[in-house]
């Protein structure tokens, strides 16, 4: 695979990076949420007639907020639990894996709220943090090693 130019054909070798014994393909570039974006309004539309039935309306972005803060905040109980620092009697793995789901599940919900592209903003705030770290570790080497 390559691309002709002016100067013939050039080779596109795709640059991995291993750091820590992650690999990540630095030449690609996108992530794609578009599935679980669409399952998360499809859980949030049921969500919704839940609440039209037993509140008599569907809920806020604001309440969405305040839930998704509520599951941040056990979220934050269970780590210490996993971590030895917050009695917990349940089955602190399990209950962090779902915790963490719904955790994402509430950032795509307000994603949706907000008419944010999720999917675009990631990828985005990861090229930069991309690149912001790796200069500053570059800058490190040369200060320190």
């Amino acid at each position: 695979m390559g691309i002709k130019g002016s100067m013939g054909t050039v080779l596109l070798i795709p640059l991995i990076i291993e750091v820590e014994g992650i690999v990540m393909n630095k030449e690609s570039k996108e992530i794609d949420f578009t599935e679980a974006l669409e399952q998360a309004k499809y859980i949030r539309g049921l969500y919704n007639q839940m609440e039209q039935l037993s509140i008599g309306r569907k809920w806020t972005m604001q309440e969405d907020m305040l839930g998704f803060s509520t599951d941040v905040g056990v979220l934050g109980r269970l780590v210490m639990a996993s971590s030895g620092t917050w009695g917990y009697a349940g089955d602190e793995k399990e209950e962090l894996e779902h915790k963490l789901s719904e955790c994402l599940w509430w950032i795509m919900v307000l994603s949706n709220h907000l008419d944010i592209d999720i999917t675009k903003e990631y990828q985005a705030f990861i090229n930069k943090l991309d690149t912001n770290l790796t200069k500053s570790i570059k800058e490190a080497e040369g200060h320190f090693g």
